[in-house]
């Protein structure tokens, strides 16, 4: 069994669409932003579980930071969350998976692997386009293999992919949105200038999303 942190849809059907959350690489799953996502996401409707990956159960068993695992073992770890989950859904549930940074991108992957349970969609929250600084080195060669829609709320601040760095890329897949959050940085913060409450573009990025899980089958 995983440690998993539940947060039950408060509104909508008895059986609400489902979504998988995995944090970024810097912070565990009980950050201030992964909390007011997962709560502004369950009170829109969408029952979330977040989780977290084995270097950051480490962190919090020992207090020392660790940089995150390779791929394959947060890609497998992810793909175990997913049956742990599914074996607590009803069979009408659209199930979606998805993360901030590192997590999202890692969702992205899982679901464009071949042999990965079916998902119904995947949401990023700051997809790393690139790393920071290092805007030669693209990371979206695997959206074209997505069998699924994917959306991404993203700010137009963000280190890791701003909007003119998009517009000089070739178009992404169809199945690829991206939804820009003016002002916000990578944890989706807005400039003081906007006026803006501290965590208004988690939620607007919050209702975007759970809007774009509800359109899901």
């Amino acid at each position: 069994m995983h440690d998993l942190i539940h947060d039950a849809a408060r509104s909508g059907p008895s059986d609400p669409p489902c979504l998988i959350l995995a944090h970024g690489a810097g912070a565990g799953s009980d950050s201030p932003f992964m909390e007011r996502l997962a709560g502004t996401l369950s009170r829109a409707g969408v029952n979330v579980w977040r989780f977290e990956f084995p270097y950051m159960q480490k962190r919090r068993s020992d207090g020392r930071k660790r940089p995150p695992d390779r791929q394959p073992v947060l890609l497998s770890h992810f793909a175990a969350v997913i049956e742990e989950c599914r074996s607590a859904m009803g069979p009408g549930q659209p199930l979606v998976i998805g993360g901030k940074s590192m997590g999202g991108r890692m969702a992205s992957l899982l679901a464009a692997s071949p042999g990965t349970p079916d998902v119904s969609g995947v949401v990023c929250f700051g997809y790393p386009f690139h790393p920071a600084g290092k805007p030669d080195r693209w990371r979206t060669d695997h959206f074209g293999d997505l069998p699924c829609l994917m959306a991404i709320f993203q700010g137009t601040r963000d280190p890791f992919g701003r909007p003119e760095e998009l517009e000089a890329r070739p178009d992404l897949p169809g199945q690829v949105s991206v939804h820009w959050l003016e002002g916000g940085n990578h944890d989706l913060r807005p400039l003081k200038k906007q006026g803006l409450g501290e965590d208004a573009l988690i939620d607007k990025a919050a209702g975007g999303a759970a809007a774009f899980i509800g359109t899901l089958k």
